[in-house]
């Protein structure tokens, strides 16, 4: 497996440059999870880092500077990147916004497939 020397900025880890493995595309994941045992023996809390461009591009066709780590205080909860968000996925609705328990219906424009039978 390949990897790449990559810095992380805030943090415990600030200013540590670690050997992140690569993955397919030769890019390093977005997410970097670094668990963090608890002192009193209950569930292990994660340090989550967010993969940023290195430095800032100046000029059109230039290398990529490579990438760089950087803290995120609040984890998972609510950041940009947190779910996938799939073109074909429904939008989240929230329990404030839900709507009313009777949903209103409309009359049907086009009439029914089944047959007439109050003729006969």
């Amino acid at each position: 497996m390949k990897s790449e020397d990559t810095p992380f900025v805030g943090g415990p880890l600030d200013g540590r440059v670690l050997p992140v493995l690569l993955g397919m595309t030769g890019h390093p994941p977005k997410v970097y999870r670094v668990p963090v045992p608890n002192a009193a023996g209950g569930p292990p809390t994660d340090l989550v880092y967010r993969r940023m461009p290195a430095a800032a591009q100046g000029r059109k066709l230039a290398l990529h500077p490579g990438w760089k780590y950087e803290f995120d205080p609040e984890g998972n909860k609510g950041g940009k990147g947190s779910k996938l968000k799939w073109p074909w996925s429904k939008p989240e609705t929230r329990p404030d916004t839900a709507p009313d328990a009777t949903p209103h219906t409309k009359p049907r424009a086009t009439p029914s497939t089944k047959p007439d039978t109050a003729d006969e």
